[in-house]
């Protein structure tokens, strides 16, 4: 399947620890180097670029030189914490070759399950893709326990992915796609080119978690693919034992296709749509209304009251000052924020609140008004 690069805006790929990392010999710098001039060729092509990377464990251990065996759990995080900075110095490296800065993020399955702590995350790789750096994302292992962890990074990159609202989702992984069979063993296994849905047939030929490293980790790929479709991301498993992987799967190496039916814009939308609870209501006067209507943001300057007690993320209505309700939408700022700038031009923000966040109080791709919401009912019937 020949896909053009320039199909997609923002583009997260998952790099396994395998592929990064030899055991005996450590780093694979001519393969990191091959992926950074991956990255630049995604770059110059328009699309926005993150690397949700293992390997800091697998560097950590031989650099603390510990033996080839299972790690306690205080040996991991040890590695992890040693092996965080070796990685962090080796994108950094690898990306300043060609200019770009590397941002490290690293993450906990809490980050991306608690509003707040998901809001914060978001917010700091928004602005480092803003400020034109690519972000190292990585799970906190150094903290990390079995409780609060995801234990693999296919999940991690999907949930990175949806919660920047990445268009496509690359899974890098030893084998070139996802099989009805083990390749090699099953001689009637066939490799997917499209998968529109993630069927329990389909589940079934991933095998179980007992089955998993002969599959090349289908199950949680599968997991991934899930929670992509759902936020409407597309994903792609491909091979990425090869140098310039990413090259090669947009001139059209062997790979599996997971195409989501909606967009990431118009699933959250549907999300946004759907919440039975609202945190408080947003007045707005009929400019600000007229301009919604229009498919503009809401800025702080149309509105003329703010009700309710939110949180910055919370959903809230927003009505007119004759009480019709036109939608609602995740808010930037919570609610004592909101009644303070409220009527303020963008530009007095910061004089305000000492900070600015946003200059829209409800971003038009966070907002649903109710033509938008009975037509996303309407598809989904």
């Amino acid at each position: 399947m020949l896909v053009s690069a320039s199909t997609y805006k923002r583009i997260v790929i998952k790099i396994g620890s395998a592929l990064l990392v030899d055991r005996m010999s450590g780093l694979k710098r001519g393969w990191l180097k091959s992926l950074c001039a991956d990255v630049h060729m995604l770059r110059k092509a328009g699309c926005e670029v993150l690397l949700v990377s293992s390997g800091a464990i697998a560097l950590g251990r031989k650099q603390l030189d510990l033996p080839l065996k299972v790690l306690k759990l205080e040996e991991s995080q040890a590695s992890a914490a040693t092996g965080q900075i070796l990685l962090a110095r080796a994108y950094s490296e690898a990306l300043g070759e060609y200019n770009y800065q590397a941002g490290q993020i690293l993450l906990t399955l809490g980050d991306t399950e608690e509003r707040r702590r998901y809001i914060n995350a978001r917010e700091t790789i928004s602005t480092l893709l803003r400020l034109g750096a690519v972000p190292i994302i990585n799970e906190n292992d150094t903290v990390a326990t079995s409780e609060i962890r995801y234990g693999d990074n296919d999940r991690l990159a999907a949930r990175v992915a949806t919660m920047v609202s990445a268009d496509l989702l690359i899974l890098l992984s030893d084998i070139d796609g996802f099989y009805s069979g083990i390749p090699g063993k099953d001689d009637a296994a066939k490799r997917f080119e499209h998968i529109s849905e993630i069927t329990p047939e389909i589940e079934a030929m991933a095998g179980d978690a007992g089955t998993e490293l002969s599959k090349g980790g289908m199950v949680t790929k599968l997991e991934a693919g899930k929670i992509a479709m759902e936020a409407g991301t597309s994903m792609v498993i491909t091979s990425g034992k090869e140098l310039n992987a990413i090259k090669a799967l947009f001139n059209g190496a062997n790979a599996t296709w997971f195409e989501p039916k909606e967009t990431p814009v118009t699933a959250r939308k549907k999300w946004i749509a759907g919440q039975m609870q609202l945190g408080g209501s947003i007045i707005i006067d009929a400019g600000a209304a007229h301009a919604l209507t229009q498919g503009k943001s809401l800025l702080p300057a149309g509105v003329t009251k703010v009700t309710g007690s939110f949180s910055r993320g919370d959903v809230v209505g927003v009505v007119t000052q004759k009480g019709v309700e036109l939608g609602c939408g995740l808010v930037s700022y919570g609610a004592n924020e909101a009644r303070q700038i409220a009527g303020c031009q963008s530009d007095e923000i910061e004089s305000i609140l000492g900070m600015t966040s946003r200059a829209a109080l409800i971003h038009r791709d966070n907002l649903v008004l109710r033509a938008q919401a009975n037509q996303l009912e309407n598809n989904d019937a």
